[in-house]
């Protein structure tokens, strides 16, 4: 399924054989200290900077209903946000992971953000669209 939208990721993760549980990292942008010139003119048009893990956050399915919700419950939580990193974890028949099971993961892929490794998220803008990262 190709997944544009946040829509199309709860429909994904709905549709899966074995309960799901998303794991959510809502990142700020910032330009570094070291910024070049260039850097610095291209981050004023919107482009580049680093990504900066703020808040994690993780929710079954049946739990969301829109982008605007998970939007929402996140400005309520921490600071503005530029991207929300998306992965999903599988239970077993029957059983959804559990917030506890979610911990490391959600760790890891912090970790993961920091280190610039994001391939196996999927980042979306503050719209909901998922995006291409160069």
């Amino acid at each position: 399924m190709n997944i544009a939208t946040f829509d199309d990721l709860l429909s994904a993760a709905r549709a899966q054989p074995l309960p799901q549980r998303l794991l959510f990292v809502f990142a700020g942008i910032e330009l570094p200290d070291d910024a070049t010139p260039a850097e610095r003119a291209g981050f004023e048009r919107g482009e580049g900077g680093a990504l900066v893990p703020q808040i994690c956050v993780d929710k079954t399915p049946e739990e969301l209903t829109s982008f605007d919700q998970l939007k929402h419950e996140a400005s309520q939580m921490g600071p503005a946000w530029g991207m929300v990193f998306a992965t999903a974890l599988s239970g077993k028949p029957g059983r959804a992971p559990s917030s506890e099971d979610a911990e490391q993961p959600l760790q890891d892929m912090v970790q993961a953000i920091r280190m610039g490794q994001l391939r196996a998220f999927i980042p979306f803008n503050p719209q909901g669209e998922a995006v291409q990262l160069g």
